[in-house]
């Protein structure tokens, strides 16, 4: 009984196997190789349904300049998922939700700087408030997503 009990469950899983695998949504970030930060938001994206290539380089700013990404908006990586940009520290719902929109005429996403709280930031407890902002091949943004707003009393 045990035997056909481990057979029945080995199937069940192999045949889940390719469904899991269709979910994942795939990626390129591009990094330095000595960035901690970079390989935590990579972490917290794999976490989210993401499966990003890290490509490290010491040179970032030619990724940036090709992908329009405005001096303003830089973080410390870009990465391209689906054709899409995704600069700084993002969160993988926010990845998610534009992925799923496809909004008209927007080239990406960024968080500028590297906001305490953001994915990949964690320190302890302490969270700053940040934006989301997506962009248009022209530098223009509009604010997607704010996070650890403080809540007015």
């Amino acid at each position: 009984m045990k035997k056909s009990h481990y057979l029945l469950t080995a199937t069940l899983f192999l045949a889940a196997l390719p469904s899991l695998a269709a979910g994942t949504i795939k990626g390129t970030n591009y990094q330095s190789p000595s960035c901690g930060c970079c390989k935590d938001w990579v972490k917290h994206m794999n976490s989210n349904g993401f499966d990003l290539e890290m490509n490290m380089t010491s040179n970032l700013h030619p990724i940036k300049q090709a992908n329009g990404i405005q001096p303003e908006y830089a973080s410390c990586h870009t990465a391209v998922i689906q054709g899409y940009v995704f600069e700084g520290h993002v969160p993988a719902q926010d990845v998610q939700r534009f992925l799923k929109e496809k909004p008209a005429n927007l080239k990406g996403l960024a968080v500028a700087g590297m906001p305490m709280g953001s994915p990949g930031m964690d320190y302890n407890d302490q969270k700053m408030p940040y934006d989301v902002v997506a962009f248009d091949d022209a530098g223009k943004t509009v604010i997607w997503a704010s996070h650890n707003q403080v809540q007015k009393q």
